[in-house]
């Protein structure tokens, strides 16, 4: 099993059959229990599921085989300061404007505002769209 390898391209066929996303997912998940409840030594089990020794590690320290998010736990805007999301915030939810008309009604207020920076505020407030 490869883990590089990106299985998430393909969603569903037309036969009903779950997608290889779901497949190669419930597989990982049964490779990491075998390996939580596995005696053997870590290179052993590298060498069988084709993996790090140090990944085998890690799997066997963990209480669950699902896999963790990745990210910044708390996301928070590398170019805008908390008062102006809450601006951006405040002002969506009082006009719910689109995010483009939301972006020129606020560039003279936040000179710096992009329309990415616009849009991923108002996705981690949930209110990306109306």
């Amino acid at each position: 099993m490869h883990y590089g390898t990106d299985f998430t391209r393909q969603r569903h066929d037309d036969s009903g059959s779950p997608s290889i996303a779901r497949q190669a997912i419930a597989q990982q998940s049964a490779e990491r229990g075998a390996i939580q409840n596995s005696q053997e030594s870590l290179r052993v089990l590298a060498g069988r599921y084709g993996v790090n020794p140090k990944t085998v590690a890690k799997w066997k320290r963990r209480q669950s085989v699902e896999d963790r998010k990745t990210g910044p736990k708390n996301p928070a805007s590398t170019v805008l300061s908390k008062e102006e999301e809450a601006i951006i915030v405040e002002f969506r939810r009082h006009t719910l404007l689109p995010l483009d008309d939301c972006l020129h009604a606020l560039q003279p207020t936040i000179p710096h505002l992009s329309r990415s920076s616009l849009h991923r505020s108002l996705q981690r407030r949930d209110i990306s769209r109306l």
